[in-house]
Order: structure tokens, then sequence, then C-alpha cells
């Protein structure tokens, strides 16, 4: 089994335990009290005329190990505004991430860009779950989803106000989402299967998502000259986490980024 079913199955187990203590029809009836989201100011986030940054908060990762031992995460998220970023992508991986919805809503309430709630989606229930932690945007993974459900979920998002960053890894994950109706495509560099690494798989891939479609390159993004190479190639936006996390001067490193050529 790989990472990202092991992810994807804890995920189930986690929905099911969250589900005795709150069903799915009340999940539903809390969402619907909650005020409107901001699923459009995140899509306008990354339609800018430079490259957008999405910096991430995570303390872990399965291929690190621990990123942030002191992970003062409000802090963080301050220090991502003030810098220049974008939007904030936060973790609510327990397992393997250390994050939590907890942690969600602390940096929910610290800033005031556009968020990603960014967990492994298998379930309905977490899309709802999402709206009412006050998240803008969800991830929706192919690789863990049948077109049936990725088609639902976007279906379900696009009722939520919610937008969608819809992952992708392969040419055939990429036709999937698009015939599903993804607005933003996010191409991830790293194959989960053994965490190797990759830019040119954005770069090889980026000529599959047509005009119209936001792109939204994904890890291994570690230097101002990686994302200019991404811009270069037609990213849109480059959504950063472990360099985010470790960088001593943000606001440089996010500068650098945004002055990528078109």
């Amino acid at each position: 089994m790989s990472i990202l079913d092991e992810l994807a199955e804890h995920a189930r187990e986690r929905v099911d335990a969250d589900k005795r203590k709150l069903s799915l029809a009340d999940m539903k009836r809390a969402a619907a009290q909650c005020p409107p989201c901001g699923g459009g100011a995140f899509r306008e986030a990354l339609s800018k005329d430079c490259l957008s940054v999405i910096c991430e908060i995570k303390k872990a990762s399965p291929s690190k190990g621990v990123i942030d031992p002191v992970f003062d995460y409000r802090a963080v998220a301050v220090s991502y505004e003030s810098a220049g970023a974008d939007a904030v992508s936060c973790l609510t991986e327990p397992k393997w991430f250390l994050g939590s919805d907890g942690i969600f809503t602390d940096v929910r309430h610290s800033v005031s860009l556009p968020m990603l709630r960014k967990d492994f989606t298998v379930d309905e229930y977490q899309l709802y779950q999402a709206r009412l932690l006050g998240a803008d945007c969800v991830l929706l993974i192919c690789s863990i989803l049948d077109e049936g459900q990725l088609r639902d979920y976007l279906e379900i998002c696009g009722e939520l106000g919610l937008a969608a960053l819809t992952e992708t890894h392969s040419g055939e994950e990429i036709d999937m989402a698009l015939r599903c109706g993804a607005g933003i495509v996010g191409i991830n560099n790293r194959d989960l299967t053994d965490f190797s690494v990759d830019l040119k798989t954005s770069e090889n891939l980026r000529s599959l998502i047509p005009e119209g479609v936001l792109c939204v390159a994904e890890s291994g993004i570690a230097t101002a000259e990686d994302a200019r190479t991404l811009r270069r190639a037609g990213a849109d936006a480059v959504l950063v986490g472990e360099a985010m996390m470790r960088s001593a001067d943000r606001e440089g490193f996010i500068k650098s980024m945004k002055e990528a050529p078109v």
C-alpha cells in the first residue's frame, strides 16, 4: 500500500469517527448557517498578472518528518500575510502531517487571506466540514477519487461557494479533472508512491490545461529560480510548503518568486 493509499484510508477512518460525533445531515445544516465563503476570492488570488504564491502551514510531512519543532503556526500565518502571500494552505491531516482542524481555525482567525484546507478528501462530509471551518478552497486529489466522486464533489463545492484545487500527476488525471469541470488544476511534482520530485512534471503537463483553467504547480519548489522556471512553463501559481516554512526571509522569497517573468 502506498503512502497515498494509507493517507486516504486513514482519512476514511477519521470521517467515520467524526460522523459518530456529528451526522452528515447535521453537518450540512451547520454548514448552511455559515456566512458566505471566499471561493471566488481564492480564485481571484490565483488570477493575478504576476505569479501567485500559496504559502503552506505544516509541521511535518511523510517524506521529511518534523519540519518545524516549535511550530508557532499563528505567527507563521501572520508572517505569510505581511510578506505578501496571495493565499494560505493549512494542513489538517493529523497522523503524518501533524495538522488539525483546530490549527486551521486558529489560522483562519489570524489572517484575512483566502485559505485552502489541505487534507485528503474521500467523503462529501469533509466538504461541509471545510465550509464550517471557514475554508475558501479544498483539495481534491484525482489519485484517490474515481470520476464520479470527483464530479459530485466539484458540484457540491460549487453549491457551497468553495473553490477546489483538483490535484493531478499525469495527463490522464488532467483529462479526468477537465471532464469533471475543474476550474483550478494542480500539478503535483512529487510522486507519492516513492516521494521523488521532478519539476519537469509541471513543465511537461502544463500544456494540457486549457486557457481559462488555472494551473497551480505543487511540491518541490525550493528556490525563486524554481518558481521562475514554473512561471515560464505557464503556471499561474505555486504552492510552497517546506521551503517557505524554513525560510528566514519570507518577504524576500515571495517577492523574488513574484518577479518571475510571464
